[in-house]
């Protein structure tokens, strides 16, 4: 199986840290290069300890689940002969709490935009690709709450 890496670093840099005063920003280095400025979200810690400029772990989960949907759902399109033209999603994940008490994440509601070229798609054929793409997507499987798609598409003028 495949592993997947990411390093994750922080440093105090001198502040205060026993009396939770301690900033929350930190970044997040992938092995092709990418560094993501991270930080707590503002809803957990207040400004100036969380960084609202940064990604916080909540909004990179709800980003995962659509990243992965998106690319499964582009790779069926393909083979399936449906040209898309763009795919815009704006994801939203749902914070609450489980039937055990644990508070996470318990929904994600993706709203894909999808446009495609050339002649129309058949009745329901954009729903099965998402449909599809939702059961071959890992991120999906891999976390508690629902993972659910409201999508919609439009063909994009040839004009």
């Amino acid at each position: 199986m495949a592993s997947h890496e990411c390093t994750v670093e922080w440093s105090r840099a001198g502040a205060r840290f026993v009396d939770q005063q301690y900033s929350r920003a930190h970044a997040w280095r992938f092995d092709g290069g990418a560094v993501v400025a991270a930080s707590s979200s503002p809803h957990s810690v207040r400004v100036p300890l969380s960084d609202p400029a940064a990604v916080d772990p909540e909004e990179a989960l709800v980003a995962a689940v659509s990243s992965c949907h998106m690319l499964w759902f582009l790779s069926l399109a393909a083979q399936r002969g449906v040209v898309v033209d763009s795919y815009r999603d704006a994801a939203q994940g749902r914070m609450g709490a489980f039937a055990d008490g644990k508070r996470g994440i318990v929904e994600v509601l993706l709203r894909p935009e999808v446009r495609v070229a050339g002649d129309a798609p058949a009745d329901g054929e954009i729903e099965a690709l998402h449909h599809a793409a939702h059961e071959r997507c890992d991120i999906a499987h891999s976390i508690r709450g629902d993972v659910r798609v409201q999508g919609s598409w439009r063909a994009v003028d040839a004009n």
